[in-house]
């Protein structure tokens, strides 16, 4: 079919491209004149292919059409006319002269918002939907027969330029050459537009965009990004026009902290935060905004009003000023009409447009990888000067961050101040739960209160959720090379070894760890994690794969491995640094965000990990840490409809519910390290010193508070008797007490619950007729400690044979060294599947027994001996997906499939 484009921009450049590709011939491309010396888009690309370009600056005089402009358009021989995105007057004779007539790319729903700013007042209405339409042209005002409409959500704080980049641009190209076909194939339909809902508002311009304070807050949110970023919603401010720009509903009515600023007509004054400026509507909500621009055109963070133009030059280097020679030479090729480029020259004063924007921080990036701009970056740096400093001082890492404000407790212990903080950890920045709703968390040593600890609430669920998908969507992270990425990983680790004591003191005192141990393993493996799946950001890679072949074409296929996106991570109390870490680490790894859940019980090694991350750079909203119940914050990150991906470690009981609720809400991805009652299988031939030794510790390692802790020991009858006295001669030289203690082998458990459970354990296991040899009781002291615990004659019929106790108990049954197939029936004869272990010397007994024992996990001769390279998980109600080593990388990966003809 012959074509006529009349149109401009992008979009018409993206149109056109696709129409050639399914085969149409383009005959004339109508467009605007050059500006400042610049071709639109669209006529760069049809000259490139030789189509006849034209370049009217009007079709028509005083309503009149321009007859020798007619008679050019008509010479084209044109058999549609397509007006992918056009700004002109075009005459009825153009439009109607086609045998096929012509069809129209519009930004809206039609009949709603008919008229020039369509995308802008479907924003300004608060509209749920959105969409384009591509419509048969007719005379009116919008209002020809409708050929085709798609329609998208709109989001709460979708700007025009998002909405447009996520739906309009993409689908609305694809969408206008799918008419097209339509039309080519006699198949397109004219659906007369509905009078009922038709709308026509007038062209957004700069002077009627003045702000109303007179609305609610979300009428205000409405207009401001409905303005955002042309024309640009103001209001005068200490005497002149300021334009507001990225504005976001904020939830509740919570008291903002800040500078007071007063606005004339708003119905209170504005406070301006750390996060922005808090603008107040006349119902008493709240909306944030992130960006001012002034009179001049210099653009500020709203958050700096009050400190704007304060920082002084910094003095360039020999390196540095090369490179500022380097960027004159780029603004002057790209400001072709200013003879010469000075330190006051303004780029935008100087006729420079949006995409003179991407194209100048596309060539800072080929010239310093380092320096990575955003488009707002010029917006507040308008001057070749102010440009200059901003890149120097972002080359230097000195780009004026804001200073991490955190809100410490502070305690001397254990020979060391330490400074934990306690708030909610969201965008970058510690912040009160809603409400400053708050609850003590409990030193297990003692029981007496650590600190308040902010209580997230599903508000503030929302507002992470938020943070880490605008990071990911939006921010550098999701941009950033993943090389990168592995840096900053590393860079992390480095803090937290540099932190390993604090950590570890830290988690001794939070959940009860003996501090040599969480120095080791707690805090020890939480760093060796982060380094390993540091060094896999480069190395996530996909495959080429062979298929047949479409002859006389040929294809290739290949795979991608991409991040999932934002990523809930809830983690349970007895490791709650390592279990953060275990998970954490490949998640970021893989180029996703988190929101994370600590235990309730254990929240503040999480808190200190999410100070860390930010001091080794993470950029805002990549890590997000939500104390609160599971009930409220792990049921919102659940159902939450822009988390991907879940990762859990906990009960089985909840680990159901979990699972059940990412299916209903929107079938996320989810894994599941559940509950464990692992078996340890200990053969006569065994080395009886090392079996005592690792059993014991297969049992009482962490105070019992161990997933794959061995809930129940297999003791061949031979040898049963000589096991259990040489088991409760250690037990007896255990010495319990205080964890920060460098003597201390055993600590309290967890929390009182817990405490109370175990107690109510071992009083069924005695009811039920096992023999109690040791232990089976709170130690009468403060805090909760619970004696090591052995039991024996434990038939497999009773409770303390089937449940887990999560704690320091032993549970010894005997079996005959020649009825290795009914022990192994008797220790697979569990829902569960976490881990299990073998002592033997025949290493074909070790094998058998190895195959057979249905575990995710298997140690022979050892145990506990995990490593931060072998992948972690279980099998049956022990839950699904892997921690740790290169498995873990997929649980937080999707692979797309990309099929090529050629």
């Amino acid at each position: 079919m012959k074509i006529a484009v009349i149109g401009q921009s992008l979009f018409g450049q993206e149109v056109y491209k696709e129409m050639r590709k399914d085969g149409h011939t383009i005959v004339g491309v109508f467009t605007i004149p050059d500006k400042d010396g610049k071709a639109d888009p669209l006529a760069t690309e049809a000259e490139k292919d030789g189509v006849p370009v034209f370049k009217f600056p009007r079709w028509r005089v005083k309503g009149q059409a321009i007859p020798e402009v007619v008679e050019q358009y008509k010479a084209t021989g044109a058999e549609l006319n397509v007006l992918p995105f056009c700004s002109q007057f075009i005459p009825m004779e153009v439009i109607d002269h086609p045998k096929h007539g012509s069809i129209i790319y519009h930004p809206s729903l039609l009949p709603r918002h008919r008229g020039a700013s369509a995308i802008n007042w479907t924003l300004i209405h608060g509209d749920k939907k959105g969409g384009f339409t591509v419509f048969w042209a007719d005379d009116g005002l919008d209002t020809g027969p409708i050929l085709l409409q798609r329609e998208c959500d709109v989001e709460p704080n979708d700007t025009v330029s998002t909405i447009y980049k996520r739906f309009l641009f993409p689908e609305g190209v694809k969408g206008t050459v799918d008419a097209v076909r339509l039309v080519a194939e006699g198949k397109a339909p004219r659906i007369t537009q509905p009078e009922e809902g038709a709308t026509y508002e007038c062209i957004q311009k700069k002077e009627n965009a003045k702000i109303d304070w007179n609305q609610s807050a979300e009428a205000l949110h409405n207009w401001i990004r409905g303005n955002d970023k042309v024309p640009g919603a103001w209001a005068e401010v200490d005497g002149q026009k300021v334009t507001f720009y990225g504005s976001t509903l904020l939830d509740g009515r919570a008291a903002a902290n800040g500078q007071p600023l007063e606005i004339p007509g708003s119905s209170q004054p504005g406070v301006v935060t750390k996060a922005g400026l808090v603008l107040f509507g006349n119902d008493g909500k709240t909306l944030l905004v992130k960006n001012l621009q002034f009179e001049d055109g210099k653009m500020i963070p709203a958050a700096q009003y009050f400190s704007s133009g304060s920082s002084a030059a910094v003095e360039l280097s020999e390196e540095e000023k090369a490179f500022a020679v380097q960027m004159k030479a780029v603004w002057q090729s790209i400001l072709t009409n200013v003879s010469q480029i000075e330190e006051s020259t303004d780029f935008f004063k100087s006729g420079a447009a949006s995409m003179d924007v991407v194209r100048l921080v596309e060539e800072v990036k080929l010239r310093a990888s380092n320096c990575q701009l955003q488009n707002e970056d010029v917006y507040m740096n308008t001057t070749f000067q102010e440009f200059i400093q901003m890149c120097v001082r972002k080359l230097r890492g000195e780009d004026d961050e804001e200073e991490l404000v955190v809100d410490y407790v502070e305690k001397n212990i254990n020979n060391m101040s330490i400074k934990m903080p306690h708030q909610l950890f969201i965008n970058g920045e510690f912040v009160d739960a809603e409400g400053g709703k708050t609850y003590k968390t409990i030193n297990p040593t003692d029981g007496t209160a650590i600190c308040d600890v902010s209580l997230a609430q599903v508000s503030d669920v929302d507002r992470a959720v938020a943070a880490a998908k605008e990071a990911f969507e939006e921010g550098e992270w999701g941009k950033m090379n993943p090389r990168d990425r592995g840096r900053l990983i590393y860079r992390l680790a480095d803090l937290m070894e540099e932190h390993q004591e604090e950590l570890a003191t830290i988690e001794a005192i939070d959940s009860g760890a003996v501090y040599t141990l969480a120095l080791k393993t707690h805090v020890g493996m939480s760093i060796q994690t982060f380094r390993y799946f540091a060094g896999w950001c480069d190395k996530i890679q996909g495959s080429t794969i062979p298929i047949n072949q479409a002859r006389p074409n040929r294809n290739l296929t290949f795979t991608k491995k991409e991040p999932m996106g934002v990523c809930a991570i809830v983690i349970p109390w007895n490791y709650p640094l390592m279990m953060l870490a275990w998970k954490t680490a490949a998640c970021l790894a893989a180029g996703n965000t988190v929101v994370l859940k600590p235990a309730q019980v254990t929240p503040l090694t999480a808190l200190k990990f999410a100070e860390l991350s930010a001091r080794a750079g993470l950029p805002k909203g990549v890590i997000n840490i939500l104390p609160g119940s599971g009930a409220l914050v792990g049921q919102r990150l659940s159902d939450h409809p822009d988390v991907r991906k879940l990762g859990f470690t906990g009960s089985t009981e909840i680990g159901k519910h979990i699972m059940k609720s990412c299916a209903v809400s929107n079938v996320k991805k989810v894994s599941l390290e559940l509950g464990g009652k692992s078996p340890l299988i200990i053969f006569s031939d065994c080395d009886m010193d090392k079996a005592v030794r690792m059993g014991m510790s297969s049992v009482f390692f962490n105070k019992g508070e161990n997933c794959i802790a061995a809930g129940r020991l297999f003791v061949e009858d031979s040898i049963h008797d000589q096991f259990v006295k040489k088991v409760v001669e250690e037990v007896k030289k255990m010495k319990i007490g205080d964890p920060l203690d460098r003597s201390t082998d055993h600590g309290p458990q967890n929390h009182k619950a817990h405490l109370d459970k175990l107690v109510e354990y071992c009083q069924i296991g005695v009811k039920e007729g096992a023999t109690l040899v040791c232990g089976g009781k709170q130690v009468q002291r403060p805090g909760f400690f619970f004696e090591p615990t052995v039991f024996t004659d434990v038939q497999d019929h009773m409770y303390i044979a089937k449940e887990e106790s999560f704690g320091p108990v032993m549970i010894i049954s005997k079996f005959r060294g020649s009825e290795v197939d009914d022990v192994l029936r008797r220790a697979n004869a569990t829902e569960y599947g976490l881990a299990s272990g073998v002592f033997t010397r025949d290493i074909s007994k070790a094998l058998y027994v190895s195959e057979r024992l249905n575990a995710g996990t298997v140690f022979v001769n050892t145990y506990n001996k995990t490593d931060v390279a072998s992948p972690f998980g279980g099998f049956k109600q022990s839950g699904f997906g892997k921690d740790l080593g290169q498995e873990a990388l997929n649980e937080y990966l999707k692979t797309k499939a990309v099929t090529i003809e050629y």
